[in-house]
């Protein structure tokens, strides 16, 4: 009782502590605990902070340009006007529309001279499913999976100032893919904002471009798409290439690998005239900034033309295509591959520009993450990321929050291989799945492989691996399958893992339930690329019968060995606020009616160290933790996925509080490290909230 008795004064002592939001730029790319909150009597221990509530059914209104006004779901926003563009200033309640961090290194990087393929997700006017940053009610939201196939994702919508909903940056990301923005202008309004901004002195036009780094910087996406809609005057024409220029020297400073590109619209006299092409009439927006994207009704004629135009600087021209086949163009909808037919008459030159449009209709170039595929669904981000346990580097699997490896179910990314080994002498094993990587890795690297054999089986399965740069390519712990091939080679399985290291390999070797395995390997490389991964089915050593066989793959790895050596750090600092609560209908006439309870939860982590967050909550009543209970605690409910240090809870269903007693809903913050391993429950982050009728 002393010891309790002591607590409570300790807590007693810290109430009414003020709780300080991030104010600045600096502080939002290092978050702490965020979100002012309302002045609540809070109680704290070293675990566990505890904030108290009286119900009211009259909430804080939340700003609208940031919470849906129907459900206060955080949703992704656009400024629509030149005054909410020189007016914004990062704000706390920005901290939902923040991307994880700049895009993965690719090969060859996109600063080389290959072809680069752009997509611009021109989707309805933009903002629908997408928008709800902790995930769609709808049951298929649109999700784009072929991210290894290009090298610039543009979002775009007929707003003012489009900022890319963070969910589509961090997928872009995860995948070495640049998002930019776009800033568009169009008709009669199109034209007065220009002239606001463009017609009068430098200082209107750089004045607009700050803003736009600051907010390409803020929200960690790498650009913009600049697409002038409209007739200018020739004072305002005359200021396009110094704003681009300025734009283009600014974002460079403050954004690496930032990008600004230049839509085919108006031309060097102020007219709004499309071209269709690169030429003397727009060639100097194009040598103000990047890159330089035409319009869709070109044709062969203006391909050729381009040629001498575009210099050396081939890489940075976009040739558009309008895949809805709006006009009068070539391919579009199911005959976007005609484009690729129409190449094929073209001159050489002519075709390395339109190959590169197209090339993601060709073999993927490489790619840091193209094992991540990204699913989609009820309660997901679109597109969303975060699958549970493992989680690795480079994953072959997508799921809906949890890896469900004990389930016989085949998820969203599970694939399903089917193959047989003849009875012919030789055909003794046989290559499944694949995936071309071409990527950098670490001195050394851990492979996990999760997979099931359906049916008994003798079947042998194992991981392969290719491996480029072989003049200076050194491999030590794997053997090489053949004296042909000295770039295939083959893993062998991790038997006495590092202590340190019985987190991450703690399940490898073990018939997992259901019938899955995981099997682990290590390798050493030194300057090496890992161009590719292969799953190898083998018959029974003596073996001459012919197997068929059917094997489920679950997840496969590539994790770097040092990242598993570092210790994580704690979630701290969680807090809650901006509660609202609204009644719920009675299931009885006779019983009391229940609550939904929606709030914000802040919690101070380096978002570096993990993949996303789990979110957990467990309720009860009275003043003992239901997640710690001292009979039987209760087992958490999962609520959602976090990607930042913020998580909005709507409408929880809690008991209402007996008279006398408190309601009592405890939060729990889960990190997911970007090796997959399971944190301990004591190193999770908790908040509790004890809530009460108001007194008559």
């Amino acid at each position: 009782m002393e010891a309790a008795g002591a607590r409570a004064r300790a807590a007693a002592r810290r109430r009414g502590r003020r709780l300080r939001a991030p104010a600045t730029l600096k502080e939002q790319r290092d978050p702490q605990p965020g979100g002012r909150l309302p002045q609540r009597r809070i109680e704290e221990d070293q675990e566990e902070a505890v904030f108290r509530e009286v119900v009211s059914f009259t909430p804080d209104p939340l700003p609208v340009r940031y919470y849906d006004k129907d459900t206060t779901k955080p949703i992704s926003f656009y400024l629509s006007s030149l005054e909410e563009l020189l007016a914004w200033t990062p704000n706390v309640e920005d901290g939902f529309n923040v991307a994880l961090g700049p895009p993965e290194c690719r090969q060859p990087p996109l600063s080389s001279r290959r072809p680069r393929t752009l997509m611009c997700h021109d989707m309805m006017g933009g903002y629908l499913d997408d928008k709800f940053i902790q995930g769609s009610a709808a049951q298929n939201p649109y999700s784009f999976y072929h991210w290894q196939y290009i090298d610039i994702f543009v979002y775009f919508s007929h707003h003012m100032v489009t900022i890319p909903p963070v969910g589509w940056t961090n997928a872009a990301h995860r995948h070495g893919v640049c998002v930019l923005g776009t800033f568009i202008t169009e008709w009669k309004e199109g034209e007065r904002l220009c002239e606001a901004f463009l017609a009068g002195d430098e200082r209107s036009y750089q004045a607009v471009a700050r803003q736009l780094v600051l907010i390409a910087q803020f929200f960690r996406f790498d650009g913009w798409l600049i697409n002038i809609e409209n007739s200018l005057s020739l004072a305002a024409v005359g200021n396009v290439p110094h704003f681009l220029r300025y734009l283009t020297t600014q974002l460079h400073q403050q954004v690496p690998r930032g990008l600004v590109l230049w839509y085919d619209s108006v031309v060097s006299s102020g007219q709004l005239t499309w071209q269709d092409e690169l030429n003397e009439h727009n060639r100097v927006f194009f040598d103000s900034c990047d890159g330089f994207f035409t319009n869709y009704n070109w044709r062969e004629e203006h391909l050729e033309r381009m040629l001498g135009q575009a210099g050396e600087r081939l890489a940075d021209v976009y040739v558009g295509v309008d895949v809805f086949a709006r006009g009068n163009v070539v391919g579009g909808r199911f005959h976007t591959d005609k484009v690729l037919e129409f190449a094929g008459t073209l001159s050489a030159h002519a075709q390395h520009l339109l190959l590169a449009l197209c090339h993601f209709l060709l073999p993927g170039h490489g790619n840091s993450k193209s094992l991540l595929w990204p699913g989609g669904g009820r309660g997901a981000l679109v597109p969303p990321e975060c699958p549970g346990n493992p989680a690795p580097v480079w994953r072959a699997q997508a799921g809906r929050g949890r890896t469900g490896l004990g389930e016989d179910a085949l998820l969203p990314g599970r694939r399903l291989e089917r193959g047989q080994l003849s009875a012919y002498p030789g055909a003794d094993s046989a290559r499944g799945w694949k995936r071309v990587c071409e990527v950098p890795v670490p001195p050394k690297v851990f492979l996990s492989m999760v997979y099931k054999l359906e049916g008994p089986s003798a079947v042998g399965v194992a991981l392969e691996l290719t491996t480029g740069d072989a003049g200076s390519c050194h491999v030590g712990g794997i053997s090489s399958l053949s004296a042909e091939t000295s770039s295939r080679r083959s893993p062998r399985p991790l038997r006495v893992p590092p202590t340190k290291l019985a987190k991450w390999v703690g399940r490898c070797g073990q018939q997992l339930s259901g019938g899955w395995v995981q099997r682990c390997y290590e390798v050493n490389l030194r300057g090496c690329l890992l161009q590719a991964l292969f799953v190898n089915f083998s018959r029974p050593p003596g073996s001459q019968e012919e197997e068929n066989f059917v094997c489920r793959l679950g997840e496969i790895q590539v994790v770097d060995a040092n990242s598993l050596l570092t210790p994580l750090p704690q979630v701290q600092a969680v807090t809650v606020s901006q509660v609202r609560w609204q009644p719920a209908a009675s299931e009885g006439e006779s019983g009391p009616a229940g609550l939904w309870l929606s709030c914000t939860l802040h919690w101070a982590y380096l978002l570096p160290h993990v993949r996303c967050f789990r979110i957990h909550c467990c309720r009860g009543s009275g003043g003992d933790s239901p997640c710690r209970g001292l009979s039987e605690p209760e087992k958490p409910t999962l609520l959602g996925l976090a990607f930042v240090n913020r998580y909005r809870i709507v409408d929880l269903a809690v008991a209402p509080a007996e008279p006398g007693r408190d309601g009592h809903v405890e939060f729990l913050v889960e990190p997911i490290p970007k090796e997959g391993f399971l944190v301990p429950r004591a190193e999770w982050g908790r908040a509790a909230m004890l809530y009460s009728t108001p007194r008559t």
